[in-house]
């Protein structure tokens, strides 16, 4: 197998591990970067909620519809996400964050505009969800890509932790903060508040002094023929092929239960707005607990086999979810939901961390858009399909069928080399 010939530039401050005992904090750009991640993180907490209400409560969705909804944001990764993967490796990545902040900044901010003037439809919310999911295509590879530019190897993890830490301490504020807002001010609102914190992260990154050198024009090599290089690099490689495997498994039974876990808490439940923003806040702790873990127990336990611990011990609490409000209070399915989200968080970590480290450098965009296109391509399926199932068996039984589909992931990895590792390998073995 051959990997680009291009070596991009050593990280400014990748040459050693940070002398400072704080660690990453101590160093500017990462800092600039966690800041603008965090507080776009919280918006988009805010407005993956608000979005939901607004679609549930104020134009009285349809199970089915609340699904379509959630795909939109994730089908542009079917058309685009390999392309963008070649395009990100050519082009300055803090600059295409730069960019992709910018025009989230003002899709967002059309909801509230046009729900203040009486103008808003299903239909916008659909439309603005597509675009936006397709500037995210970019800025998800970007964004994936730009770490082992700004941080030495070895402190990938942490870096990875720290960032994740933020993402899910911004998911326990951000549902809580939507559920206020929309019982203040209406759902709009939250989506105003989402579009506000793209414009901090758009000043984050463009604040960030990096040096990227992406490869001249001239040693390119056509756009085909460098997305065929990050595909055949992933289909050959047995671990990052089993993990985009697994992970789509995971996406598709995960937004099914997405798809419907608001129709299921307002309509089956009776939970009022602001407690589903409560709910979430409680789930999100999980998410806020697997990251701060994560590092731990890939120490612990090893990389390899702290993913399958994650998975195979964490996961499986996510059974109880459809037993709220019947054979067991939503406070006690809240809490087993948010100990699987905690599984999922800290193997996400690890896995993201293990592809950082692992990918050549010049090659990790079109890489990492390769098993992205694979994984996320299951989101949309998961969610249509969830919200089919909720429209034809209802919400409690479509969220049994989905974590059990969220639970065969497990199976993957017990399938696949892992199951007889310790550790990742550092850097794969080239052919």
């Amino acid at each position: 197998m051959t990997t680009a010939s291009v070596k991009p530039p050593s990280p400014p401050e990748a040459d050693a591990p940070p002398k400072s005992r704080w660690g990453l904090w101590a160093q500017g750009n990462f800092r600039k970067l966690w800041i603008g991640e965090t507080t776009s993180g919280l918006g988009t907490a805010v407005g993956n909620v608000a979005l939901a209400l607004v679609a549930v409560v104020t134009l009285e969705a349809s199970p089915f519809m609340v699904g379509l909804l959630t795909a939109s944001a994730w089908v542009p990764w079917l058309f685009l996400g390999l392309l963008a993967g070649a395009w990100v490796d050519r082009w300055p990545r803090l600059k295409v964050m730069l960019i992709c902040d910018l025009l989230l900044l003002v899709l967002f901010g059309s909801v509230p505009v046009a729900g203040w003037l009486g103008l808003l439809t299903m239909a916008q919310l659909v439309v603005v969800a597509l675009l936006a999911g397709a500037v995210k295509v970019f800025l998800s590879t970007a964004n994936s890509a730009v770490l082992p530019v700004l941080v030495a190897k070895p402190d990938l993890l942490e870096a990875n932790v720290k960032l994740r830490s933020g993402d899910a301490a911004a998911e326990i504020a951000g549902p809580g903060l939507a559920g206020l807002l929309s019982q203040a001010f209406g759902a709009v609102s939250g989506l105003l508040a989402d579009a506000l914190t793209y414009l901090v992260a758009a000043l984050c990154v463009g604040s960030i002094k990096a040096e990227e050198k992406p490869p001249p024009v001239s040693e390119r090599r056509g756009i085909l023929r460098e997305i065929k290089e990050g595909v055949r690099f992933l289909a050959h490689d047995p671990y990052l092929r089993t993990l985009a495997s697994f992970a789509a498994v995971g996406n598709l039974g995960l937004n099914g239960i997405q798809a419907v876990q608001t129709v299921f808490l307002v309509r089956s439940v009776g939970v009022t707005p602001g407690g589903v923003g409560a709910v979430f806040a409680v789930v999100s702790v999980g998410g806020l607990a697997g990251a701060a873990l994560a590092g731990r127990i890939a120490r612990r336990f090893g990389t390899a086999r702290g993913l399958l611990l994650c998975e195979l011990v964490g996961a499986p609490f996510i059974l109880l979810l459809p037993m709220a409000g019947d054979r067991l209070p939503l406070a006690v399915s809240a809490v087993a939901w948010s100990v699987a989200v905690c599984g999922v968080i800290a193997g996400n970590v690890i896995a993201g961390s293990f592809y950082q480290a692992y990918c050549p450098p010049a090659m990790i965009g079109r890489i990492r858009a390769s098993a992205s296109t694979v994984n996320f391509s299951a989101i949309p399926v998961g969610a249509l399909l969830g919200g089919w199932l909720g429209e034809v068996l209802g919400a409690r039984t479509t969220l049994w069928i989905m974590a059990s589909v969220l639970l065969s992931a497990g199976l993957v990895l017990l399938a696949s080399p892992l199951r007889g590792l310790r550790s990742f390998p550092e850097r794969p073995a080239l052919s």
